[in-house]
C-alpha cells in the first residue's frame, strides 16, 4: 500500500505531543535572564521560526525594552480589580495565534483575580500542552522547596513560588550568570534599580554573602536538570549503569509550621541522590485544635507540592517512635529526618527518649537530626 505524503512526513518528522519548555534561570534580579531569553528568541526568529512575546517585563531597562520591540507581541488582556485596570498575558489569544514559540517572562508571577489561571506557570503548561514551545525566566528563590533556605540566607520570605513538580517539566535550563561582584557594579550604576532603591538593596538582599549563596543554589538546580537529561538519554538508548540500591528518604512531621523546613531539606536530599521521598505523619490524636489542623494541612500541601509521597499512619496511644520504626522497616527506608525543636527541660528528655526508642525499634537506617526554628 502506497503511503501518502503526510504519512511520509510523519515518519521523517513525527508531530511532537507537547511543547519544549526552556527556562532561563537566575540567582537574583539583574543577572540578565530576560535579555538572554530575548536574544535567543531573536536568533531563532532570524532563522525563520515563528516567535511571539506573550509577556515580557522590562522593568524600565532600556536594552531589554529595545530587544522586546523587535518581536511580535500578543496584546495583553485588560482586567479590572478593585477599581484599577491591570494587564495580564492573554493565553487564549496566544493559542489562537498558534506560534511555534512563546516568550513568557517571570514564571512565578501571580495573576490578578479574574484571570484564566491563578499562576503564570499554569498558563505556560496550557501552552506546552498545545504543542507551543515556551521560553521563560525565573530566579532560583522562587522554587518552592528552597523557600525556608532562602529565608534563612537573606531574611526575606518569598511569597511567589513555583512548585518543584513544575521544575520537573523543564526540558532545558540556561543559567543567566554574572559574578556577584559584576552584579553589584550593575546595581551601583543604576542598571537594575533606580539609584536610591539600589543603595538599599545593596545593603540587604544584594549583600555579597547572600549573592554567593544564591548563585550556588542556582548552579545546583542547573546540575539537577542536566543530570535528569542524562538519565533520560541513558534510558532512551538502553544504556544501563550498574544496578544499585535506590535510596529512600522519610521525614517525620507534626503540625508544627517549622516542619516545612524539614520537608524542604528532605526534598533536596532526595533529589540530590535521585531517591524516593516520603513525608510521614503519625496521628496519635494530639492535633485536634482547628489551628493545629490548619498548619498540619499546610505542611501536607507543601510536601505534595515538592513531590513527596505523603503517608498518614494511625498511631496507637503515644507510640510515635514505634510507628515510625514500623514504617521504615516495611517500606525499606534508608534515611530518616527528624526535627529538633525541644531543647530544654522535660520536653528535651521526652524527645531524646523517643529518638532512642526509634533507634531500638528501627532496622539499620541513617538518622538525621535537624534543628528547627521554634515557632
Amino acid at each position: 500500500m502506497l503511503k501518502t505524503p503526510e504519512q511520509w512526513l510523519d515518519e521523517v518528522a513525527p508531530e511532537k505531543s507537547q511543547g519544549i519548555f526552556k527556562l532561563f534561570l537566575g540567582y537574583a534580579p539583574g543577572v540578565g535572564k530576560t535579555y538572554s531569553m530575548l536574544s535567543e528568541a531573536l536568533r531563532r526568529s532570524s532563522r525563520g521560526e515563528d516567535v511571539v512575546v506573550g509577556v515580557v517585563e522590562s522593568h524600565g531597562r532600556k536594552a531589554t525594552a529595545e530587544l522586546a520591540a523587535k518581536l511580535e507581541a500578543i496584546p495583553r488582556k485588560k482586567l479590572e480589580y478593585k477599581g484599577t485596570i491591570f494587564e495580564e498575558m492573554d493565553v487564549d489569544a496566544i493559542l489562537a495565534r498558534k506560534p511555534q514559540i512563546a516568550l513568557i517572562d517571570e514564571l512565578a508571577h501571580t495573576n490578578i483575580d479574574g484571570s484564566k489561571h491563578r499562576k503564570r506557570y499554569e498558563d505556560v503548561l496550557v501552552l506546552l500542552n498545545n504543542r507551543i514551545d515556551v521560553l521563560s525566566t525565573m530566579n532560583v528563590q522562587h522554587i518552592e522547596s528552597l523557600g525556608p533556605t532562602i529565608q534563612q540566607i537573606t531574611g526575606v520570605q518569598v511569597r511567589e513560588t513555583v512548585p518543584d513538580w513544575v521544575m520537573q517539566r523543564v526540558d532545558e535550563v540556561v543559567m543567566a550568570d554574572v559574578t556577584p561582584q559584576a552584579l553589584q557594579k550593575r546595581m551601583q550604576r543604576g542598571d537594575v534599580y533606580p539609584t536610591d532603591r539600589a543603595e538599599r538593596a545593596l545593603s540587604h538582599f544584594f549583600k555579597p554573602g547572600n549573592l554567593i549563596a544564591l548563585r550556588e543554589l542556582a548552579l545546583r538546580q542547573v546540575t539537577q536538570v542536566v543530570d535528569r537529561s542524562l538519565d533520560a538519554y541513558l534510558d532512551k538508548d538502553e544504556v544501563h549503569q550498574a544496578a544499585s540500591v535506590r535510596e529512600r528518604i522519610a521525614v517525620g512531621i507534626s503540625s508544627n509550621p517549622a516542619a516545612q523546613y524539614l520537608i524542604a531539606r528532605g526534598s533536596r536530599m532526595a533529589r540530590a541522590i535521585d531517591g524516593d521521598f516520603y513525608v510521614v505523619y503519625v496521628d496519635i490524636g494530639m492535633d485536634t485544635r482547628p489551628e493545629d489542623q490548619r498548619t498540619l494541612n499546610e505542611n501536607i500541601r507543601f510536601a505534595e507540592n515538592l513531590g513527596a509521597h505523603v503517608v498518614r499512619v494511625k498511631g496507637r496511644g503515644k507510640r510515635v517512635a514505634e510507628e515510625m520504626a514500623n514504617f521504615v522497616r516495611e517500606n525499606h527506608v534508608t534515611q530518616v529526618i527528624f526535627g529538633r525543636s525541644a531543647r530544654t527541660g522535660w520536653q528535651k528528655y521526652l524527645y531524646m527518649k523517643a529518638i532512642l526508642k526509634f533507634l531500638q525499634e528501627a532496622p539499620g537506617v541513617d538518622v538525621h537530626i535537624v534543628t528547627q526554628e521554634v515557632r
